[in-house]
């Protein structure tokens, strides 16, 4: 992976793991209410869910490589129009409140626990991941080179943000929740979202000769 290319994956990942969504409310409900070290038992947990969507998206991803190129296309073109949807649904949804439910103060495990079962069920999840990730893939190049390039840029920004959002709840409390519920901050993420869509979407489709 270039440099060019590398910038683009990261831009677009600051934007992935940055936007409110219920990740973001349960690490500031974890600061607010278990203060910062205690509430990196769920900055783990979303790190374990991220590490397992990668893998997973980098095997799917590798079988459609190995399939047939028009599959890998056909990925792209899908999971642009994933992105699209997601900026649309962010969108329609800025004005609604965001919940995550109520943090409760308990240990390790529980808290580690809750983290990664609200991570894996976020609608960003499965799907959300193969849509990024197939991106950002050069069928030419061996998935297992990419990855060392990918793994370490997505989990350290992934583990910056929602240390920061952790660090939010501890340091403004309730005033951190209204800030990331704002409609106006919301829908220029989702808008951010659908133009990656687009843009890639665009990169994606084969252009005709002549």
């Amino acid at each position: 992976m270039g440099w060019d290319a590398w910038t683009v994956f990261a831009v677009f990942w600051v934007l992935f793991v940055t936007t409110p969504g219920p990740n973001a409310v349960n690490c500031i409900q974890n600061g607010m209410a278990l203060g910062f070290a205690r509430s990196l038992w769920g900055v783990a947990g979303i790190l374990t869910q991220a590490t397992a969507f990668l893998l997973l998206s980098a095997a799917g991803v590798t079988a459609l490589i190995a399939a047939s190129p028009v599959a890998f296309l056909g990925a792209k073109i899908l999971g642009a129009g994933l992105l699209i949807w997601l900026g649309v649904r962010g969108w329609v949804r800025a004005s609604r409140p965001l919940a995550a439910g109520q943090a409760a103060v308990s240990g390790p495990a529980q808290i580690y626990g809750r983290a990664l079962a609200i991570a894996t069920i976020n609608p960003k999840s499965v799907a959300g991941y193969l849509a990024a990730f197939s991106q950002f893939v050069d069928p030419t190049v061996p998935i297992g080179a990419q990855m060392g390039v990918i793994m370490p840029t997505a989990l350290t920004l992934t583990a910056l943000s929602y240390c920061g959002y952790t660090a939010l709840g501890v340091g403004l409390g309730r005033a951190a929740l209204s800030a990331i519920a704002n409609t106006v901050i919301r829908r220029v993420l989702a808008g951010c979202f659908i133009l990656y869509g687009l843009a890639l979407g665009a990169t994606a489709v084969p252009r005709s000769g002549g």
